[in-house]
This record gives C-alpha cells, sequence and structure tokens, in this order.
C-alpha cells in the first residue's frame, strides 16, 4: 500500500472513531450512511459502526483505552479494503475524510445559547441550569416603598 492512501486511511478511522463519541454522531454517521451506500446496500457496516460506538461509550465509563485504538485498527483496514477493492475512490474518500473533519472541528467548538426572558417581573436574577455548584450571587434589593 502506497503512503498515501495509508495516510488517508488512518486520518478517516481516527476521525471517524474520535465523532463516535460527540454529539455529532448522528451527523457523521448519516454522511458514511450516504458513502457506504454503494458499496453496503444492505447497511450491515452502519450496524457494525452503531455497535463500535456502542462499544467505545462503554470503554468510556469503564476506562479501557484499548478499544479507542482497536477501533481505529479496525475502520482503517476497513477504509483501506474499500478502495484497493475500488468500492470507493480515494477521491470520494478524501470528500468523506474533509466532511467528518468539519463535523469533528464543529464539535470542539463551544456552543453558544442565549436565553430569552418575557412577560412578568423579575425582582433578581434568573438562571437555567441543569447542575450549579459553587455560585454564588449578591443581589441588591431595593428598600420596599414605605406607606
Amino acid at each position: 500500500m502506497d503512503s498515501e492512501l495509508a495516510a488517508l486511511t488512518a486520518s478517516g478511522a481516527t476521525t471517524l472513531v474520535s465523532l463516535m463519541v460527540t454529539d455529532s454522531w448522528t451527523h457523521a454517521r448519516e454522511l458514511l450512511r450516504r458513502f457506504l451506500s454503494r458499496s453496503d446496500p444492505g447497511n450491515s457496516t452502519i450496524t457494525d459502526l452503531d455497535a463500535a460506538r456502542a462499544r467505545l461509550l462503554a470503554s468510556h465509563s469503564t476506562d479501557h483505552p484499548h478499544e479507542t485504538r482497536d477501533s481505529i485498527e479496525h475502520w482503517d483496514a476497513y477504509l483501506r479494503r474499500l478502495v484497493e477493492a475500488r468500492a470507493v475512490s480515494r477521491a470520494e474518500l478524501r470528500e468523506l475524510l474533509t466532511s467528518l473533519q468539519r463535523l469533528q472541528s464543529e464539535a470542539a467548538q463551544p456552543a453558544t445559547v442565549q436565553n430569552s426572558i418575557t412577560g412578568g417581573v423579575q425582582h433578581g436574577p434568573v438562571i437555567q441550569s441543569g447542575r450549579i455548584t459553587g455560585l454564588t450571587i449578591h443581589a441588591h434589593h431595593p428598600n420596599p416603598p414605605q406607606d
């Protein structure tokens, strides 16, 4: 195998496996489903990807780092076989890799959240959160009107 193909499949496998444990997986999975539609009309590879993702998520919770390495090696070999069998071209694999890397970079960006409160009167801070720890709020309370 030439070095260009080796670098391409290794990068594709690494990016693919890293996306499996992110919120971007749904989008990555759909890209892969479309990419594989000609070479895998029964979607058995998508089933394999879902199983690999489940193993990766389980390994993260049980602290088994070898699962990531094993998955990368597996998907590297799979991508290499696709190109060598001419099921996909190098150009198609590069295009997929570019799309996956774009998803990966978007996943690394912190999300911006903006909330608006309308109606009613708020006389202090308004907080929306799942969990807050160690928060101290200092609020100025105006003197109540005297009769």
